[in-house]
Parts: structure tokens; C-alpha cells; sequence
């Protein structure tokens, strides 16, 4: 099983190569919103803060293409191992903190990891007081914050200096006898009496050290007291990223203790891939949600354990606007178990579906793509195409039906170059994998404004370009 997991996660590996093929805008046509229609969000957008970006591949410099390809296959493997363990038996978060309300929000900037085989996106945050800035993971099935700290007993290496408590005046510890201290799954404590917390991922990685808290500086919003794991001990390769922001539903992510001074309310929109130095934001607050978004419910899986993870209901897929024979609700339903469900995802990389669902939906694609010269497969690709010489090329469409909304996927979400060298296939961008729910993944995300509205229990979609 471990085996079969981990060869269907080769799919992933070719990614940190992707380069979007350009299709003519026929090729995308959105069936539910026009292109030309603009962006409208809500008129409290003048208390919404941006942030200038930074772009990343100073993170990688001395990395060379083979070894992201490695890279990509420890993340991408540590994340379907931490999935399925959390599916497995993880105790979830019960206790939600509270916050004073605010109808104010903020933005802050997300950099495509992408060209550097992280299959993830940043966003850069101060850290103290004064504020020393970071780079940071963002991730929406993740359930906390931490970063490394000194002193160190094992750190890796990241591009930002690593944060000192001794130099914040704002860092606090946290007591083994605290509420806080308790929100963790397995909490633990050392001799001082000090909160200790512990995250470890598939792959042997993790961090482990002082459960703490710490003002927060994004753009020139301070959020005070904020959760975090100061760690002091941390393996693995994070991309030289000092660390990890969750924003799943648990009580310790950056969501579950800043959510309701916002209203609960966030979106992003994700940077094309290929096109990395693009700005894009996600938002906190009401002037998060666009006037254009289309929303689906958020639905509860059975199993209160895993209801840190953001399910949408998936009714159908569509190719060239004929239904996919094979694929029906009832494929994605939750058992008794909690098995089953879609997972809308950030830090995943390729839209993972069971493997009835990606069969019946490839062989579709594959007849509608019959007037397109099929190229080589590759070990991680089963269905490519040889666009080679063309200027533009007829992509079928797909669109993915949610409930209350359909959403059409733009070419480049859904046929991908592989450039492994100058030139190269041009293949279908999703996977099938052997875990118990389907995972949608960044790729197909790409380019639409997410946005998720945890107060009225609904995600929304906005195709339109990052902004």
C-alpha cells in the first residue's frame, strides 16, 4: 500500500518543471463568469493592508533542477504520509480562542514556491517586537504556526536570520499548566515548566520545541499574543522558509486564533506558476470576499478529527461540457469512518483523485483530446501530448462541478509542459492516488480567488487574475 501511496506521488515530481503551455482564450471560455467582467471586492477594502512582494528564487540559488526534483518528491511524499496518519487517528483541536471582533482586514503577499519544487506558496510576516521578517509556508491543511528559533540544537538552513526570543520584547512563554498549553493534541513539558509542542512529518522531519507567544506584524497590522511554536530543534528541507503558517480550521492555526477578529472570512489567489514575480495576496476580513464569488458549502467530515481540513461537496466533472460517465456523488461521500470527501488544498500540488474518479475522467479527456498528437508517456504521466510546433492548441475544458457551482478550469490548470529540456510534453495535470478522500490541489487553483467564508460555512470562487 505504502509502495503504491508513494508511486502515484511521483506525479508530483515532474512538477517543479512545469511551464504553462499558452492556448488561445478559446481554449478556456469560463462557463460561469465572463472574462471581461471586473473584480469588485467589498467597499470596506480601504481597511485592507497590501504588503509589497518579494519573489523567492533567492531561496534556491544554489540548487540545481535535479536536486529540487528530489526535493519535491521528500515534500510531496511527507505530506500524503501526513495526511493519511492525521486520517488515521490524530486527535483534533476542541477549544476555539477568543479574539476581541473587528470588521477590519489586512493583505499579505503569497510568492509562488513553485519554480523552486516546494509545490507550496509563501507569505512573509514580521516576527517581535521590533518585528524581524520571515518567510513562511501557507497552509490551509495545516493546524499551526512555528518557526525556528535560537538557540538552536538543529536548524536548518533558511534565507532569513534565525529568529532570537532574547532580542523581542514582545515573546512570552507559555506554562504546561495554561489553557493554550492544552489545546495541543499531546502536550507537553519540560523541567522549567515550560509548554512544549512537537510536529513530525512523513518523512522523518519536523520541530519540535517552546509552545510560546508572539506579536505578529502583517503589513502594519500587529496581532498581539499569537500562538506559536518557537522551535529549537528542526529537521528536514523546508525550502529556506523559517517555518510553517497554518490556516486550517484547528484552534492553534493563524486562522483558529485570528479568525473571529476578522469575521472569519479569508481568500487568496495564486500565482501562476510559471510566472512567480506576479503579485498576489491573501486577504483577511470582510473586504476578502469579492461581490463576484460563486459559493459552495463547507461540509463536516463525521470524524471531528479531521474537521481542521476544508471539504467541498463534488458532484461531477465535466469535459468539453459532456458529463464524465463514472464519476457521481456518491464516489466522494463520507463513510462512517470519516473516509471519503474532497479536500480543497493549498499546499498540495496536482489535484489528487481516487482512483475510479481519475480514471473515468482520463479516459474522457483522452477522447476529447483525440485531435491532439499524443506525446511519450513518462514514469510520473500517463497521458501527455506532443504540442511541439504549434502556436495554439484546442484544450478541452473542464469543469468541475461543486454544489451551487460549477467551476471551469483555464488550460494551463489543466495540460501542463513538462520542460525537461528545451522542450517537452504537454500533460495532463491530474493524479490518481490510494487515500481514503481526493485533494484539490494548487495547480488547479491557480489564477481563481479562492475564498472562504468559515463564519457561513462556504468557499467561493472568483475566476479572475490574482490582484
Amino acid at each position: 500500500m505504502e509502495e503504491k501511496v508513494q508511486n502515484s506521488f511521483l506525479f508530483f515530481l515532474l512538477v517543479i518543471f512545469l511551464t504553462v503551455f499558452t492556448a488561445s482564450s478559446d481554449s478556456f471560455p469560463s462557463l460561469i463568469w465572463p472574462e471581461s467582467e471586473p473584480l469588485e471586492f467589498d467597499p470596506e477594502s480601504s481597511n485592507t493592508l497590501t504588503l509589497p512582494l518579494h519573489h523567492v528564487d533567492v531561496l534556491f540559488f544554489n540548487k540545481t533542477s535535479e536536486e529540487l526534483f528530489y526535493l519535491m518528491l521528500q515534500r510531496d511524499a511527507a505530506r500524503v504520509k501526513a495526511f493519511t496518519s492525521k486520517a488515521a487517528g490524530e486527535e483534533s483541536n476542541k477549544t476555539q480562542l477568543r479574539f476581541p471582533r473587528s470588521r477590519k482586514g489586512f493583505r499579505s503577499p503569497i510568492i509562488s514556491g513553485f519554480p523552486h519544487g516546494t509545490g507550496a506558496y509563501y507569505t512573509r510576516i514580521g516576527i517581535g517586537t521590533p518585528p524581524r521578517y520571515v518567510n513562511l509556508f501557507l497552509d490551509t491543511g495545516s493546524d499551526v504556526i512555528w518557526l525556528q528559533c535560537k538557540p538552536c540544537k538543529i536548524c536548518y538552513n533558511q534565507t532569513d536570520e534565525i529568529f532570537d526570543p532574547e532580542k523581542s520584547t514582545s515573546f512570552d512563554e507559555i506554562s504546561c499548566n495554561s489553557s493554550l498549553c492544552q489545546l495541543q493534541d499531546q502536550p507537553g513539558c519540560n523541567q522549567k515548566n515550560q509548554c512544549q509542542y512537537q510536529v513530525t512529518y512523513g518523512d522523518g522531519s519536523g520541530t519540535s520545541g517552546d509552545l510560546s507567544t508572539e506579536t505578529l506584524t502583517v503589513g502594519k497590522t500587529r496581532l498581539q499574543r499569537i500562538t506559536f511554536g518557537c522551535g529549537h530543534d528542526n529537521e528536514g528541507d523546508f525550502g529556506g522558509t523559517a517555518g510553517l503558517m497554518g490556516i486550517g480550521g484547528g484552534s492553534l492555526s493563524f486562522l483558529g486564533q485570528v479568525g473571529t477578529r476578522f469575521n472569519k472570512k479569508f481568500s487568496y489567489c495564486l500565482v501562476d506558476r510559471s510566472h512567480s514575480q506576479k503579485p498576489s495576496s491573501i486577504i483577511f476580513g470582510d473586504s476578502a470576499i469579492p461581490r463576484t464569488a460563486r459559493f459552495t458549502p463547507l461540509l463536516k467530515n463525521p470524524n471531528p478529527r479531521l474537521n481542521g481540513f476544508y471539504y467541498v461537496e463534488l458532484l461531477g466533472i465535466s469535459v468539453d461540457g459532456i458529463p464524465v460517465r463514472g464519476i457521481s456523488p456518491s464516489l466522494f461521500r463520507f463513510d462512517q469512518y470519516g473516509n471519503g470527501g474532497v479536500i480543497i488544498d493549498s499546499g498540495t500540488t496536482v489535484t489528487q483523485l481516487i482512483k475510479p474518479a481519475y480514471l473515468a475522467f482520463r479516459n474522457a479527456f483522452r477522447v476529447a483530446a483525440a485531435h491532439l498528437k499524443r506525446g511519450p508517456e513518462t514514469e510520473s504521466f500517463d497521458t501527455c501530448y506532443d504540442l511541439s510546433g504549434l502556436r495554439e492548441a484546442k484544450v478541452p475544458t473542464v469543469v468541475l462541478h461543486f454544489r451551487d457551482v460549477d467551476v471551469s478550469l483555464p488550460a494551463k490548470n489543466v495540460l501542463a509542459t513538462l520542460k525537461t529540456n528545451k522542450t517537452g510534453p504537454s500533460c495532463f495535470a491530474f493524479a490518481q492516488w490510494g487515500g481514503p478522500f481526493s485533494i484539490i490541489g494548487n495547480i488547479q487553483q491557480q489564477g481563481i480567488r479562492i475564498a472562504y467564508d468559515l463564519a457561513g460555512s462556504r468557499v467561493g470562487f472568483a475566476p479572475r487574475e490574482c490582484v
